[in-house]
């Protein structure tokens, strides 16, 4: 989205760090991070960096397993990212948040924070059963704590079109999600893998790679969609 001229934020909302790394900002250098704006100590105007590649980046690290912690002694604790957000929100045609692995406070505050989720998944067995409990999460997201959430989208990665076990989940995520699964899939491709070593996004790493062409496409994907919903909002008003 930054290479398509976007005004973006990331969150990282991981305590492993991980896109904080890939994005070229060191997680152990930096002073302020997401834990910080969590529990009310920073906003994100303090602890974002502007990062060589035109984006910014709210980092994480491991501080943020005690934000956590800190988070239970704090009034409706799963608006504390919300509110954060809010304040640069004007800033930013897209903030992205990268969420945990798992199903906690920390995804619950992403949960509430965003407008949509994009669920990225293997074509494999457990991750169909790994989609369905999210898609549990994220109606108990929209009961109680944010009405208008939507599922943006599902992404297909690491996709091998020569197993069949890939074209049978493929199969049946197109059966069950039909427009919200995106077109673009993203192919298994070793220059992704490198990326994050050199902390770099792919298409600075390699941008003529299969991965790096497939995000491209996948970003072209998410701005047609947004126009053409923007498009009939418009007509409908």
């Amino acid at each position: 989205m930054a290479a398509a001229k976007k005004r973006v934020l990331m969150i990282d909302l991981d305590p492993q760090g991980n896109a904080t790394m890939g994005a070229g900002v060191n997680k152990n250098d930096v002073e302020l991070s997401v834990n910080e704006v969590l529990v009310g100590e920073a906003s994100i105007e303090q602890a974002a960096v502007t990062n060589e590649f035109k984006f910014d980046v709210l980092p994480a690290n491991g501080d943020l397993t005690a934000a956590e912690v800190k988070l239970l002694a704090i009034d409706q604790r799963e608006q504390q990212l919300r509110k954060a957000i809010e304040v640069v929100r004007p800033n930013y045609d897209y903030v992205f948040i990268d969420c945990p692995p798992s199903l906690n406070m920390l995804t619950v505050n992403a949960l509430t924070a965003c407008d949509g989720v994009i669920i990225p998944m293997q074509c494999e067995y457990y991750a169909l059963e790994g989609l369905s409990s999210l898609l549990s999460t994220i109606e108990q997201i929209q009961t109680y704590t944010n009405p208008e959430l939507v599922i943006e989208g599902i992404l297909r990665t690491m996709y091998d079109p020569r197993s069949s076990l890939t074209t049978d989940v493929s199969a049946q995520l197109s059966e069950h999600f039909g427009g919200r699964l995106y077109r673009t899939v993203i192919p298994r491709n070793v220059r992704l893998a490198e990326a994050p070593s050199h902390g770099m996004p792919v298409i600075a790493y390699d941008k003529q790679s299969k991965g790096a062409m497939a995000y491209m496409a996948l970003a072209g994907e998410i701005l047609r969609r947004h126009n053409a919903t923007a498009e009939s909002n418009a007509q409908a008003v």
